[in-house]
């Protein structure tokens, strides 16, 4: 039986990681891509040493860890070097996924990751639900959640994001997060039929 793969995704402040919890608490084991290639950045020696050769020495602080700060100044703002960025952690996040992927002989598991499609590994993913949300509630959720970052931080990361509606077109399944239709029936539904494939 070979194991099918989801993507969810969905802009910041969706609800994606929200809708992952649910499938968690259905036991279907999910791969954070966000939270892994965070943790690689700081523990894969071929990652670290092509970010310390494009960005600088200085991109790891004495401790080992990322130098945020300083990543966020190279890259922000300026697409081409966030791609380049981009271009070294992926290939590394897929091969990790890989690795994972073997200690899970279920049904289906589930890739959670925020550029799903702009990282290009939707295409090697069986099917993509996407978790759509109206954009001013995106917003506020995100406010809420990250009570450093202003209004205008929020709408520059939603811009530099693919269009919701371009993800909702592309998507095999959508889960809608608008507080008025409730979330677990709409994931019960999807686990349901991925079970049953």
């Amino acid at each position: 039986m070979s194991t099918l793969q989801i993507g969810i995704t969905g802009g910041i402040g969706s609800g994606k990681s929200l809708v992952c919890k649910i499938f968690q608490c259905l036991g279907v084991p999910v791969y954070d891509a966000d939270s892994h290639a965070k943790q690689l950045m700081i523990s894969d020696e071929i990652l670290m040493n092509q970010i310390k050769h494009e960005f600088g020495k200085e991109s790891y602080l004495a401790n080992g860890s990322l130098n945020r700060t300083h990543i966020s100044k190279q890259t922000f703002g300026f697409p081409d070097r966030l791609e380049k960025l981009n271009q070294f952690v992926h290939p590394r996040v897929a091969l990790d996924f890989e690795s994972w992927m073997k200690n899970h002989a279920v049904s289906y598991i589930i890739k959670e990751a925020a550029l799903l499609f702009e990282a290009g590994s939707a295409k090697t993913l069986d099917k993509i639900i996407v978790v759509s949300a109206p954009a001013a509630m995106r917003v506020q959720r995100v406010l809420q959640r990250d009570p450093q970052r202003s209004e205008d931080d929020v709408k520059k990361i939603m811009d530099s994001q693919m269009p919701e509606d371009e993800k909702v077109k592309r998507a095999d399944f959508v889960v809608v997060n608008d507080e008025t239709q409730l979330l677990i029936p709409q994931v019960l539904r999807l686990h349901q039929l991925f079970s049953s494939l």
